[in-house]
C-alpha cells in the first residue's frame, strides 16, 4: 500500500497545498515508489480522483488511493495495482472525514547516477505531470 512518509504530516501547514512522498506499489502505474506529490489539502473529492487519506484502522498512517465511488459509509477507495491490496476491499468504505486531500501533481526525482544528457532530457520530459482524475478508472475499478 503506498504509504506517505512521516514528514508529510509535519509538512502540512496552514497552506492548502503541501508535499508528500509515496512508498509502496499499490498505485502503479499512476504513482511509483519514491514519487513526490503535491497534495491539495481539504479539496473536494470526486470519483476518479487520487486522494490522500488516513488508514481507517491505523489513523497515524496516511495512504494514497483512487476514490472510486461515494457510498453510504464513505468513499470506496482502491489502488490502481489490483495485485497490491490494502484498500477498501480489505477495510471497507473510508469515512469522508478521513479523506484529507486530493493529489494534484506527481514529481519523479532524478535517480542517482543518471547524469548523461539523454537521461536528464528523458527525465525532464517525464518528471513532472499532473495527476488527473480518471473517471474511466473509477468505472473499471468499481467493476472489480
Amino acid at each position: 500500500m503506498p504509504e506517505l512518509s512521516q514528514e508529510t504530516e509535519r509538512a502540512r501547514g496552514p497552506l492548502p497545498f503541501g508535499p508528500a512522498e509515496v512508498t509502496g506499489p499499490s498505485m502503479v502505474p499512476t504513482l511509483h515508489h519514491g514519487d513526490a506529490l503535491l497534495v491539495h489539502w481539504g479539496a473536494r473529492v470526486r470519483a476518479g480522483d487520487v486522494v490522500v487519506l488516513r488508514h481507517p484502522f491505523q489513523q497515524d498512517l496516511l495512504v494514497v488511493k483512487r476514490a472510486v465511488e461515494l457510498r453510504e459509509g464513505g468513499w470506496w477507495v482502491l489502488g490502481d495495482n489490483a495485485y497490491a491490496g490494502g484498500d477498501s476491499t480489505d477495510y471497507g468504505a473510508v469515512p469522508e472525514e478521513l479523506v484529507l486531500g486530493r493529489v494534484r501533481l506527481r514529481y519523479r526525482p532524478l535517480r542517482p547516477g543518471r547524469r548523461s544528457p539523454f537521461a536528464v532530457l528523458r527525465w525532464g520530459l517525464s518528471a513532472v505531470r499532473p495527476v488527473l482524475s480518471d473517471r474511466s478508472a473509477a468505472r473499471r475499478l468499481r467493476a472489480r
